[in-house]
């Protein structure tokens, strides 16, 4: 069921690697080209990026992108493509990747390095003083991590599933996400697995040790287990929780609701929005996002096909974007809506003016059963009454034996999108509580929660909370989904272990969704413990995080009662 890992981090470097523009096909192509210019920062580190200019004078407005996946060589199409629109282009490797000087240490110097280039680009005789910046995934941070530092010739931002901090990636909910940290951060780090050990590579114990099973040493991914709390040192790999009020550029943020991103895309541009210094620029934040995973721009998303109508040429989109701010075009940018969504089950796209929107209906859903909610034939039972007395439901928590990710918002390790939930709903340590047949759409647009009441008999361990749409062909498909891990449920720096057999209130986030349930759908919650290899198992011992080697089973029980409601909270909009 699970990726080797071998191939999986040839996945995730290829996924990330893509810029997911679509170049916009010019005329003529023909522009000068300078191969590795080197571009000293504040300390002295050589930086090397290919520089594309237009034929002529000059000087020119600027797109830069940095990244650490290969700047590449002279046949860019899109950057020859925008040389030969007026632009010129520049793209750097990111410190110590390609062919620049210094230390690979992902996210740490991105700040300090984003701006000094921005300095030295800006100043150059060819460059108008004017540039705006692009790419996605990593090349959407190194966009993000230098806009607060506030360089005077920066002008615009085109993030693709962009992130600001370091941190977020690396644990949500208290939990590792093992998939994106481990395959990706050993790929970019140049690492590969033994083909003797490829196929448990996910599974290696300690966690501390993962790259004990390299061919080399990547010695951030014992940093990123060790620092297991939000502490200084993520605070050096992100832009800071106060710095959104120096964001002084006007920002097109495109994401999508099955993007490992998705939540952060949406709350960037929020934070812009009310916090900015600037009032101009607080209203020129912009967000789209779509039915996609990391992968932006396509009308099929795992196992569901959007129609036409998702297809989307993010190339034009980006070009008007620069038009507008960098060429003093009028392209309309100045008539779009803050937030253009796509609302999944509907298939259509509508412009909102704010997140969450304003006429949102917060309503929770509860959980029902007798006590048989354990998988898809059981009796659980999902509806908006608030229940009485009523029967928790139990189940074995076994990390050595996970229940599997089976698509989300993942982004190597498995893959990512809307898949068909039900042979997970089959499995004896997944709860499945649905609704009935809906006579009524149901529109759910938001942030979602779960609210679970729960106890286990470790002193430590996780619960997961998935959304789902089941179709009337009973095929069941993710909308979104989170975890929590008990140590962390109140606090994301001081661990509190639980009490074996104590009930507590569990606060699980499952990001962002919009969709329509249409009439004859039903609302589906599942509760489970894993979701594998997305997340690490916890192994239920309570122990320091990484030092496991060995894994323990755990019994929970889930509450659903008068005074221990367990439900989602569902963001209903009014059609």
């Amino acid at each position: 069921m699970y990726l080797r890992l071998r191939n999986c981090l040839i996945l995730v470097m290829a996924t990330a690697c893509l810029l997911p523009i679509t170049p916009v096909v010019a005329q003529e192509d023909a522009c000068v080209f300078e191969a590795n210019v080197v571009m000293a920062m504040r300390d002295g580190t050589e930086l090397a990026a290919n520089i594309f200019k237009p034929m002529g004078d000059g000087p020119f407005p600027t797109i830069l992108s940095r990244t650490p996946y290969g700047k590449g060589g002279e046949n860019n199409p899109q950057a020859r493509s925008y040389a030969s629109q007026g632009y010129a282009m520049v793209i750097q490797d990111c410190r110590g990747r390609g062919d620049s000087k210094g230390l690979w240490d992902p996210f740490r110097y991105d700040a300090e390095d984003g701006f000094d280039t921005q300095e030295w680009v800006g100043q150059q005789p060819w460059c108008n003083g004017k540039i705006g910046t692009a790419g996605g995934s990593y090349v959407g941070w190194t966009q993000w991590a230098a806009a607060p530092q506030g360089s005077q010739y920066l002008k615009a931002m085109v993030p693709i599933v962009p992130f600001c901090n370091a941190y977020d990636n690396a644990y949500d909910g208290g939990a590792f996400q093992l998939a994106l940290m481990m395959g990706w951060g050993a790929a970019v780090g140049g690492a590969r697995v033994p083909p003797d050990k490829s196929l448990d590579a996910f599974r290696f114990l300690p966690l501390n040790r993962f790259d004990d099973q390299l061919d080399k040493e990547v010695f951030y991914l014992e940093d990123w287990v060790r620092h297991s709390v939000d502490d200084d040192y993520w605070k050096l790999r992100g832009i800071g929780r106060e710095a959104f009020d120096d964001v002084t550029v006007p920002v097109l943020n495109i994401g999508g609701w099955y993007d490992i991103f998705s939540k952060v895309t949406l709350e960037m541009t929020n934070r812009v929005r009310s916090e900015s210094n600037n009032r101009a620029v607080r209203r020129n934040q912009f967000a789209v996002i779509g039915p996609w995973a990391h992968g932006v721009g396509r009308s099929k998303v795992g196992q569901l096909e959007f129609g036409p109508q998702a297809a989307m040429n993010i190339g034009q989109l980006q070009k008007k974007w620069f038009d507008y701010w960098l060429l003093d075009k009028d392209t309309g940018v100045e008539e779009w809506p803050a937030f253009q969504i796509f609302v999944m089950g509907e298939n259509r796209w509508r412009g909102e003016s704010e997140w969450p929107l304003a006429r949102t209906q917060y309503t929770p859903f509860y959980l029902h059963s007798n006590g048989n909610a354990a998988d898809i034939t059981g009796d659980g039972l999902l509806n908006d009454a608030k229940p009485g007395t009523s029967a928790t439901d139990t189940y074995s928590y076994d990390p050595g034996n996970p229940a599997p990710t089976a698509g989300g918002n993942n982004l190597g390790g498995a893959p990512a999108g809307p898949f068909d939930q039900t042979r997970v709903e089959q499995r004896n340590d997944v709860l499945v509580y649905t609704s009935a047949p809906l006579t009524e759409a149901i529109e759910v647009t938001g942030p979602v929660k779960m609210i679970l009441y729960a106890a286990s008999t470790a002193q430590d361990t996780d619960f997961t909370a998935k959304l789902v749409d089941v179709h009337p062909d009973g095929k069941a498909y993710n909308l979104c989904d989170g975890i929590i891990r008990a140590r962390w449920r109140d606090s994301r720096t001081k661990p509190d272990l639980i009490v074996p057999g104590k009930p507590y209130r569990f606060e699980i986030d499952l990001w962002v969704t919009s969709n329509l349930f249409k009439p004859g759908h039903c609302i589906r919650v599942e509760i489970s413990s894993s979701n594998f290899p997305r997340f690490d198992r916890n192994p239920n011992s309570g122990l320091a995080f990484g030092s496991d080697t060995e894994l323990l089973s755990a019994k929970q029980t889930i509450y659903h009662e008068a005074d221990r409601a367990s439900h989602i909270l569902l963001p209903t909009i009014p059609r």
